[in-house]
């Protein structure tokens, strides 16, 4: 065989083990578990960080305050050094809408050796720990939730005498509305289910453990066994950092795809995606040249070899070529079908995958530059170029 072909078989190869062995990936049935009403509801804090979020905050704080939760509930909102008036708006439309209480923090600058976000849930959850509450929901402030969201998280989580879940997490469904959005967004979402299966994080035999930051829910007992969010100070890619600290103090871990939990956060041009994926793309790889090497190769070889490998054989003459690389691209638009519909986009636009994964290879690319560079992991006026390791508590 040719070297063509040979590169359209590896490829096919490829596709047929992750259709097969990488946990089923690509199915979108992973959805919250339904399960028994308590006797009785926990109590439950609800903690937002919020960093110049005036724009989404009328779009989601509502939400939150109009839980139709059983128990006991309050939000703590913590306002993160906003230049907005993030934290005075967020008093404003709890005095207008009411439901359960609000508290707004204000905690100032974070300390050295600790990102944000996590500086604000550090004081989030300390607060909402004086409450003692059963249950911390995690929340970014630019998601909205179903009304029912709360109680379903709960029933979901279960007793932790019945061997319940420790921690609950939906990712969210982002905006798609965009044509930018509708080609980038689902693509996010089928690559972060295909480097955590949820099949393989909900399995209680598996060693995978990975979270959706926009909607963690989380046992307060738990959190305390693994020190969060102190244990984790200094994490860019937070949601999955939280969830291993969770799964290695010996809490069992769900994640799954939101029904009624969206993101508001408009991502209408290309420039914003872009910041979105490569301030992190470089941490997932730890900041490794050699693993950055590895991702753009296999990243050649699985997204964009099918494509070129079909076409180059049609032109060549070469029918091995051909057949195996059109193969392997029918397999991986296959794979992507589903999650297309879950975003209720057109599975047509299946096979412009390969278009978005070099997109998505050239953003990679540029976070390991930036980082370099000395800007790292830049979001609202913070870098995170290169963290200093966390001393131990």
């Amino acid at each position: 065989m040719s070297a063509l072909a040979w590169i359209a078989v590896g490829s096919l190869t490829v596709w047929v083990w992750l259709l097969l062995g990488q946990g089923f990936f690509w199915r979108t049935d992973q959805r919250l578990p339904s399960g028994r009403e308590p006797a009785r509801w926990p109590s439950v804090a609800v903690v937002v960080p919020a960093r110049d979020e005036a724009e989404t905050l009328p779009l989601s704080l509502p939400s939150l305050l109009a839980q139709d939760y059983p128990g006991e509930a309050e939000v703590f909102l913590v306002d993160d050094c906003s230049g907005d008036g993030t934290g005075d708006l967020a008093r404003s439309i709890a005095r207008r809408c009411g439901g359960l209480p609000l508290t707004v923090l204000t905690p100032g600058e974070p300390e050295r050796g600790w990102t944000g976000k996590l500086w604000a849930l550090r004081h989030g959850m300390a607060a909402a720990r004086e409450r003692k509450p059963g249950f911390l929901l995690l929340t970014d402030a630019d998601i909205a939730h179903g009304p029912d969201s709360l109680r379903a998280l709960v029933v979901a989580a279960g007793p932790e005498e019945a061997g319940g879940f420790d921690l609950v997490s939906q990712m969210a469904r982002l905006r798609v509305t965009s044509p930018w959005e509708r080609l980038v967004v689902p693509a996010f979402v089928y690559f972060f289910g295909q480097l955590y299966p949820f099949r393989r994080v909900n399995s209680a035999r598996s060693r995978t453990a990975a979270a959706a930051g926009g909607c963690v829910l989380l046992r307060t007992e738990a959190a305390d066994r693994a020190r969060l969010p102190e244990s984790i100070r200094q994490a860019v890619i937070d949601d999955v950092s939280l969830a291993r600290a969770v799964h290695r103090s010996g809490g069992r871990v769900w994640l799954g795809l939101a029904d009624r939990v969206d993101s508001v956060r408009p991502y209408p041009g290309l420039p914003d995606l872009w910041r979105m994926v490569s301030r992190s793309a470089y941490a997932q790889l730890r900041h490794s040249p050699a693993l950055l090497a590895g991702t753009v190769l296999g990243l050649a070889l699985v997204y964009v070899a099918p494509p070129v490998t079909l076409v180059s054989g049609l032109l060549a003459g070469d029918t091995v070529a051909a057949d195996a690389g059109g193969a392997a691209w029918s397999v991986m638009a296959g794979t992507y079908v589903p999650m297309l519909r879950y975003y209720r986009q057109s599975p047509l636009s299946a096979p412009l995958l390969p278009f978005t994964a070099v997109l998505y290879l050239l953003m990679t690319v540029d976070s390991a530059v930036l980082h370099h560079r000395g800007r790292g992991a830049a979001w609202k006026g913070r870098t995170y170029a290169r963290p200093e390791a966390a001393p131990e508590s």
